[in-house]
């Protein structure tokens, strides 16, 4: 007789467990002082697109937005918005849902929401993991994870954002079908990402050849680590993996 796969649902007392366990993903929250017109971002724009983390999530995530979207994605770590931004203005129909806890990467997509009327953006400067718990299930068509803090020095690898808990975690939060999108350029670690997500029983890697990661698509913009990166000769990989709807 077949084994059942293990359920993407956890109970409570468990999440409650792994969140006290959890290792800091990320480095420095804040860079920079601020200017002028960037503290009126935080103190102004920042309330009105801020996901409500303290209160109840809706049962269904469209009524974070108006007008309420036909889909919800979700950016882990969006660095300075631009893919973001890209994002909501290619796709109005979508709600997106940004995290990123790096104060000079908030305000510069706070910036394109407010000069470009972004409407269909939400916007979190918690840990990711934080809003991933609170989000309910199967409520997300799909995820990007953009070059992560890849925590080079070896000592630091477990940092890592990406592995098999953060995977668990994005498999209950995720609808059947939903596509994970992850890109990185550090061999390492798309090792790391490729080892968990290929023996996760919630995803599977969308992949015919090699031009299915080495080369980002149409609907895919660049940032600027995709940049930094080429300046300093790295490659860049890219990598789509589906959310398994069998049991």
């Amino acid at each position: 007789m077949r084994s059942k796969r293990p359920s993407p649902e956890a109970s409570g007392g468990a999440l409650e467990l792994q969140r006290r366990h959890e290792l800091r993903s990320f480095g420095r929250r804040r860079g920079r002082k601020l200017s002028a017109r960037q503290q009126h971002l935080l103190d102004e724009v920042l309330p009105r697109v801020s996901l409500p983390l303290a209160e109840a999530p809706p049962a269904q995530l469209a009524a974070l937005f108006s007008p309420p979207p036909t889909r919800v994605w979700l950016e882990i770590g969006f660095g300075g918005g631009e893919h973001l931004a890209w994002q909501a203005h290619a796709n109005p129909d979508v709600g997106l849902i940004g995290c990123e806890v790096f104060e000079d990467g908030v305000v510069k997509l706070l910036s394109a929401i407010d000069e470009g009327g972004l409407a269909n953006i939400r916007v979190s400067t918690e840990d990711a993991r934080a809003v991933l718990r609170w989000l309910p299930a199967g409520s997300l068509d799909r995820v990007f994870i953009l070059f992560p803090d890849p925590w080079p020095k070896k000592r630091h690898v477990k940092r890592r954002l990406i592995n098999r808990s953060l995977l668990d975690a994005l498999a209950r939060v995720m609808r059947p079908g939903g596509e994970l999108r992850v890109a990185t350029d550090i061999g390492d670690y798309l090792r790391t990402i490729l080892l968990a997500a290929r023996g996760h029983p919630w995803f599977v890697w969308r992949v015919a050849g090699p031009a299915d990661w080495r080369q980002r698509g149409v609907d895919w913009p660049p940032t600027r680590y995709e940049a930094k990166a080429g300046r300093e000769q790295r490659r860049s990989y890219y990598l789509r993996f589906v959310r398994n709807s069998r049991l």
